[in-house]
């Protein structure tokens, strides 16, 4: 039995624990729910809620309680979740995260990326901040998830709930910053879409460093109105003050500022204010004839053009991670159809995703002779973890079983991006 995988979950269940002793915090009724002893008290619905999968209620029932005449029936379930309120699995998973230690960085930096993630809903259609009307066809259901993940340690650092309509990914991030308690030196990695003026202040006043995709020149971006070189590559340090003012000297000297208006969001400046701005804006080829763009406040002495390409490529993780959330862990199939329990059900996931990651790099895979390094098939080993978490008399070896399922690591090959739609997994074509 692994030493280091016992005490990250006696860490996990040693705070669901704690949760468990104040029932009164985190529940629909202080001084009436989860008062009665029952056959599902507050600790058993959280640990339930935390390793369920993807099947329908009645099966999840009967394996968690191994298939005897005990078993809880659906109904009973759940009466004792909806007492439990969203902010239980919130807590839970920032308390998680903040005690995990020892945590890696790559080149002196933590690295992290953020972005969003649309989740499928049970229909609903009188939820008019969730709900799309298509013509000719169904309807649907979106929540967006909003997450910070770190790229190095596989984690995910904060999280946040968006409804679909409302949505505003901008307004998360600079949130997700604000309340960061990261000390040391951070680089932050962002897809297009996410730069604004506002997004990088925040991230310069929070001394971190930061990596943005941005759309290209041709675009109505934040290039757009910078004068940059006419080449197909170049990388060229952009000096501007912005302000709320609109003058005769402002207007003459447009390459130097740049004058926001009243409803663009930024909360470093005032209607008098100055706020300087400096940032590398580079251009660079990605593969034959197709170049990305971004901006840095990264040392162009310290990194180069190509670094930067290589820095962006890492953010791949987060996608990657979105994967494992909604499939291996089974984030399309919820078990309830109310809002506040479909976020229990987020919180819940992205807490066991934590805990699977931190346990999986700690496990030392043994490279094989050949020619592509290996590495953990990180859906079997969320199924490992999920089961190590669960079992109490006869725990797994996990380190052994995790270590029996791996993967070729080949960096070359790349593959068109598929869009697909997808739908959320309707209750009644649930695995049984």
């Amino acid at each position: 039995m692994s030493k280091y995988a016992l005490h990250i979950k006696n860490q996990l269940l040693s705070i669901i624990e704690s949760i468990a002793a104040e029932p009164e915090k985190f529940v629909l009724r202080p001084g009436k729910d989860f008062t009665r002893n029952r056959k599902l008290p507050f600790e058993e619905v959280m640990k339930m809620l935390l390793s369920m999968e993807g099947g329908c209620l009645d099966s999840e029932l009967l394996n968690h309680f191994g298939f005897t005449l005990s078993t809880a029936s659906a109904s009973a379930f759940v009466q004792q979740r909806t007492k439990i309120l969203p902010a239980a699995f919130r807590h839970l998973f920032y308390e998680f995260v903040s005690g995990l230690k020892n945590l890696k960085t790559f080149e002196g930096y933590r690295l992290l990326a953020f972005d969003g993630s649309d989740i499928h809903l049970p229909l609903n259609p009188n939820d008019a901040k969730t709900y799309y009307e298509t013509k000719g066809k169904k309807g649907y259901n979106l929540l967006h998830l909003n997450a910070l993940y770190d790229l190095h340690n596989k984690i995910y650092l904060d999280a946040s709930l968006q409804p679909g309509k409302k949505q505003h990914e901008r307004k998360a991030l600079t949130q997700m910053m604000d309340r960061s308690p990261l000390k040391e030196d951070v680089l932050l990695i962002c897809d297009r879409g996410l730069e604004s003026y506002n997004v990088l202040a925040h991230i310069e006043e929070k001394a971190w460093k930061y990596l943005i995709r941005v759309k290209d020149v041709d675009s109505t971006g934040i290039w757009s109105k910078l004068k940059l070189p006419e080449t197909n590559q170049f990388d060229v340090n952009v000096d501007l003050i912005l302000t709320r003012k609109l003058n005769n000297e402002i207007r003459a000297h447009q390459d130097e500022f740049r004058n926001l208006h009243t409803g663009t969001p930024f909360d470093y400046l005032t209607e008098s204010d100055f706020y300087l701005m400096s940032f590398r804006a580079v251009r660079v080829e990605i593969e034959e004839g197709t170049y990305h763009c971004f901006i840095t406040n990264l040392s162009a002495d310290q990194f180069s053009a190509d670094d930067v390409k290589e820095f962006y490529h890492m953010r791949w993780g987060i996608e990657t991670s979105f994967r494992e959330l909604k499939h291996a862990l089974g984030l399309v199939s919820f078990h309830s159809k109310k809002t506040e329990c479909v976020t229990q059900e987020v919180f819940a996931k992205l807490v066991m995703y934590n805990f699977c990651s931190t346990i999986t790099l700690n496990v030392v895979i043994k490279q094989p002779k050949g020619k592509f390094p290996y590495q953990v098939n990180y859906t079997r080993a969320i199924q490992i973890c999920r089961k190590f978490f669960m079992s109490f008399a006869h725990p797994p070896d996990i380190e052994a079983l995790i270590r029996k399922y791996i993967l070729p690591v080949r960096p070359s090959r790349s593959y068109p991006r598929k869009v697909k739609s997808r739908t959320f997994v309707s209750f009644l074509y649930r695995v049984a």
